[in-house]
């Protein structure tokens, strides 16, 4: 697929007026924008829309969300990122910041990430978190399209994720996966699994207990040889809780990280189920 590279923006201000959260301000540029907001029970609803094909050899996409004082946002997008073949050694490119301040709730969750075969991407995220904010985020990364035939055959795959407590980076991840000069399958790396998810809570509320509490959650969970989820728990260094998970398919894994999400909302800051 051929294409004019796209440099595209997005920012979005949010406010809060009577106990509800509002859209206070946009501006975006083709082909990302915000398709549609709505109230939820307990949060405002946020879908973004990439009205092109999927990312492109040299698109940069740049998103930034600004949730003010005791905001509570839903984010999520209307379909899989689709990253496309790039043929002439470039790469497509996505960069969010996150900015919350005191007592904001936002929850980013994206559906998966595709990249197709030789396609290559960088996947970067900022959090800046005020005292008594809360983020959360769970991503999926699928090996390609596998009813293709394209497993594991994209070029290269890097995400970083920086997260800042106050003026304190409290948590700094980098993943990159390079399929070409990696053994994925190997014993001790990937075996049999194929995809990836990631979950992740920061909040100064986060602490030891709720790492047992919800590995138990996850543990109590229906498996089934097609659809077995391999699942890890842990603390981060501060104010965190990451759940890591592999499987051989990205709806399993979806329904582990929503899992622990809603769990998470529940027991830790008294929210309902988000349907």
């Amino acid at each position: 697929m051929k294409g004019k590279p796209a440099t595209a923006e997005l920012r979005a201000y949010f406010h809060q007026s009577d106990d509800r959260t509002f859209l206070k301000g946009k501006y975006h540029t083709a082909p990302i924008k915000i398709a549609k907001s709505f109230q939820m029970d307990q949060e405002l609803g946020i879908i973004v829309m990439d009205v092109s094909p999927g990312m492109l050899e040299g698109d940069n996409y740049s998103m930034e969300w600004f949730a003010g004082q005791n905001t509570s946002l839903y984010v999520t997008n209307q379909s899989f990122t689709k990253v496309h073949p790039c043929p002439n050694g470039g790469r497509a490119e996505m960069r969010q910041l996150f900015q919350l301040d005191q007592s904001a709730f936002v929850q980013y969750m994206p559906q998966p990430s595709m990249l197709y075969q030789d396609a290559e991407y960088m996947n970067t995220t900022v959090v800046r978190l005020a005292p008594g904010a809360v983020w959360m985020q769970a991503e999926v990364l699928c090996p390609g399209r596998t009813h293709l035939g394209e497993r594991f055959k994209y070029r290269h795959y890097q995400s970083a994720l920086s997260v800042y407590y106050q003026d304190e980076m409290i948590f700094n991840q980098r993943q990159r996966i390079v399929p070409s000069s990696q053994n994925l399958q190997e014993k001790g790396a990937w075996e049999e699994q194929t995809h990836w998810g990631t979950f992740y809570v920061f909040s100064d509320r986060i602490n030891s207990s709720h790492v047992e509490a919800i590995r138990e959650k996850l543990q109590s969970l229906p498996q089934t040889p097609k659809s077995e989820v391999l699942f890890g728990v842990t603390l981060t260094y501060r104010h965190g809780l990451v759940v890591t998970a592999s499987a051989q398919a990205a709806w399993p894994l979806q329904e582990t990280l929503e899992c622990a999400f809603h769990f998470i909302r529940k027991t830790v800051f008294g929210k309902g189920m988000i349907n």
